[in-house]
C-alpha cells in the first residue's frame, strides 16, 4: 500500500473547486491532481506527470507551488509545503493563471 502525505485545506479549497469547475470532467481531473500531490512516491521521486508540480517563480518571501488541474483549460492549484505536509491555499481559474504573480499578491494572507 502506497504511503500518502497530509493534505490541508484550511480555505475549503475542495469544497470552492467543485462548486466552480465547469464541468464533471476537470472536477475528475482535481481529485486525481490531489491524489497526485498526496501520493508520497511522487515527492520522494518528484516525479509529477499529472499535476506538473513546480515552483513559482519571482516569489522571493514564500516557497509556493503550482499544480495543474488540466493543462489546457488552465485551471491550476496553489500549495504550499509547511512542516513536510501539503497546504492547499487556493484554486486558479483557467482565464487567470497567466497572472500568478497578481493572484497572490491579492490573497497574500493565505500564503504564510
Amino acid at each position: 500500500m502506497s504511503q500518502t502525505l497530509k493534505l490541508y485545506d484550511e480555505y475549503g479549497i475542495i469544497h470552492e473547486a467543485l462548486k466552480i469547475l465547469p464541468n464533471d470532467g476537470l472536477k475528475l481531473q482535481f481529485l486525481e491532481a490531489l491524489a497526485e500531490l498526496e501520493d508520497a512516491s511522487c515527492h520522494r521521486e518528484r516525479n509529477f506527470p499529472k499535476t506538473r508540480l513546480h515552483k513559482v517563480r519571482n516569489i522571493k518571501k514564500y516557497a509556493i507551488y503550482r499544480a495543474d488541474i488540466d493543462k489546457i483549460s488552465g485551471w491550476r492549484l496553489h500549495i504550499q509545503y509547511i512542516n513536510g505536509e501539503i497546504h492547499l491555499k487556493d484554486i486558479i481559474e483557467g482565464k487567470r493563471h497567466d497572472d500568478v504573480i497578481q493572484v497572490i499578491k491579492s490573497k497574500k494572507g493565505r500564503y504564510s
